[in-house]
């Protein structure tokens, strides 16, 4: 049944490669290296530290690693590319609530799937945690921004 999870994160790649694109290449490379670092760094302390959930079993998987990839990178674009950064701030917050209902959404259907387990976390934890989640999104990208464009 997990499989439907790695057709949903072929679907989102593909879709994150043939959007038309807001972001650079350097931004699209520095935010995906980006949420794929700091998804493995999360995930390391949440699942084989706090053993809190995780990836099929307990303990490293490799299909897991290839989800963090897979998921982290494609959401990251398509999130950040489609962030509406010129419009007024009630759009953005409708926005990011949209993003937030979306990574709950799938987050229940990668529970359903046996993708994912809960042993001890909360999705009320996850509802928390996406907001904070996008918002460092956002800030890496505003620093990506300021790196490449210095005021002099």
């Amino acid at each position: 049944m997990w499989v439907l999870i790695f057709l949903s994160f072929g679907i989102m790649n593909i879709v994150a490669f043939l959007i038309p694109k807001r972001l650079n290449q350097l931004e699209i490379y520095a935010t995906s290296f980006f949420a794929f670092t700091y998804g493995i760094i999360v995930d390391m302390v949440f699942d084989l530290h706090y053993n809190l959930y995780g990836y099929f079993e307990e303990g490293f998987q490799w299909l897991g690693l290839l989800a963090i990839l897979l998921y982290f990178s494609s959401t990251s674009i398509l999130f950040l590319n489609l962030y509406p950064s010129k419009s007024h701030k009630l759009k953005k917050i409708m926005y990011i609530l949209g993003w937030i209902l979306f990574a709950l959404s799938f987050e229940l259907f990668s529970l359903h799937t046996k993708f994912f387990y809960y042993n001890g976390w909360k999705l009320w934890y996850s509802a928390i945690s996406y907001p904070i989640i996008f918002s460092i999104l956002l800030l890496n990208l505003r620093l990506v921004h300021k790196l490449e464009h210095p005021k002099i």
